[in-house]
């Protein structure tokens, strides 16, 4: 990778890098604080939900708003919003207004993604975008390391101290932005497939989509809630939520290369039940200790890789020309999973108890296994043609990072063998 190419895309890296680390915090800070303050767990989900509402709205309209005004004032004008919410949640704890809060603030988040994206999008030749993708994923998650870590340290500095520390990384991330080399990428309007259509060429894609935003979302807005409720001390919680973060970095790769060697509906049946199978065993461990971060690290490996197999699964079976098309498609699919994670599975918490969101995770993942069985059983597995590609991007037009040049070849050469056949 040229040093030219590194500092084109050095801004948007680093201001993802930073302002990941301020979603971190306010992701369990949310959780842990309406807890703190007496609210039931159905209205933590209430006010969780919102922020993936949020994240949906703006995948679906950021686009026209970055178009008409261009990436930079764009980031600026997202990155105000959500400096201010975050400050706005430290001065009041109404859980109503708090839920507004949060989905102006889903709604910003994913702009600043789509912003990022597609900057990444304008540098990256399809030869080098599978390199841009791992910086892109190596900033997000260890910027979610981070935030997790510090949570303990920030939460005892006082209570207005967090949401003043989550507001200044927000407005820092402007800085690499604005002064490192202007750039005015292009957004092309994202046309994802419909999900009718979706559902009738993947639907194993689609229930793996689904389930993956359910379980994903419910991972960081309700796991830091179960955590406390069990007896964990703050710096208890970020440490067992760093352990997720880190299993979904570190594990996604291997399965996924895993699977191109498997048939990936046979992964994802694995996935679902070893998920399944920690859920209960996360219920059965003390609430402390090596055992529960080790499952802690390995459910965090298993929920977030369900995603990506299963879009390659979907791949597998695109139509011509409709890959980019389907991909987005699935990518709402998994949003609006995301979005109503939290308000259903929250009322499952406050009826059975804090181990409620463990027997959620079993129930959805064990469901998730029947389906992909009786799909297996009653339809042939598509043969995997294309290399898996990690799934990081929040926006649709993001998607287009995964097609890099590997995929795009792997994907031409079966469309020639479908014209030759």
């Amino acid at each position: 990778m040229s040093v030219q190419l590194l500092s084109m895309a050095l801004a948007p890296l680093l201001g993802l890098f930073i302002m990941s680390i301020s979603s971190a915090l306010m992701s369990s800070l949310t959780t842990l604080r309406l807890d703190a303050m007496g609210f039931s767990a159905t209205m933590v989900g209430v006010v969780s939900s919102a922020y993936f509402i949020g994240l949906t709205l703006g995948s679906i309209f950021n686009e026209r708003l970055i178009s008409r005004i261009g990436h930079i004032r764009a980031y600026s004008c997202f990155a105000a919003l959500i400096a201010v919410t975050i400050s706005l949640q430290g001065l009041c704890s109404d859980p109503w207004i708090w839920s507004a809060l949060r989905l102006i603030n889903g709604w910003a988040i994913v702009g600043v993604y789509l912003v990022v994206e597609s900057w990444l999008l304008l540098v990256a030749e399809p030869k080098i975008r599978g390199r841009l993708l791992a910086l892109y994923m190596i900033a997000l998650y260890s910027a979610g390391l981070l935030g997790q870590l510090s949570l303990g340290t920030v939460m005892g500095a006082g209570d207005a101290v967090p949401f003043t520390i989550a507001a200044m990384l927000a407005s820092l991330s402007l800085v690499p932005i604005v002064m490192l080399p202007k750039v005015t990428p292009l957004v092309e309007r994202a046309e994802p497939l419909h999900p009718a259509k979706l559902l009738k060429i993947t639907p194993t894609g689609v229930m793996g989509c689904f389930g993956s935003g359910v379980a994903i979302a419910a991972v960081y807005t309700l796991l830091p809630l179960y955590l406390q409720k069990v007896g964990l001390n703050v710096t208890e919680v970020g440490h067992m939520m760093a352990a997720v973060i880190f299993g979904a970095m570190v594990l996604q790769y291997p399965v996924g290369r895993w699977s191109d060697r498997k048939d990936r509906q046979s992964v994802l049946i694995i996935l679902a039940a070893a998920c399944a199978a920690l859920s209960v065993a996360a219920v059965l461990l003390p609430p402390s200790g090596w055992p529960m971060l080790l499952v802690m690290f390995l459910l965090g490996g298993g929920v977030f890789a369900v995603y990506p197999v299963a879009v390659s699964h979907a791949a597998d079976s695109a139509p011509d020309g409709a890959l980019v098309r389907m991909i987005q498609g699935l990518l709402l699919i998994n949003s609006l999973g995301s979005a109503v994670s939290p308000m259903t599975i929250s009322p499952v918490m406050t009826w059975a108890g804090p181990s409620g969101l463990f027997w959620a995770f079993a129930v959805i993942n064990l469901a998730m296994v029947a389906f992909f069985v009786w799909r297996r059983r009653e339809h042939p597995v598509p043969v995997a043609s294309a290399p898996f590609a990690a799934a990081a991007q929040y926006s649709a037009t993001g998607v287009e990072l995964r097609m890099t040049e590997d995929l795009a070849q792997a994907v031409q050469a079966t469309e020639d063998e479908k014209v030759s056949a």
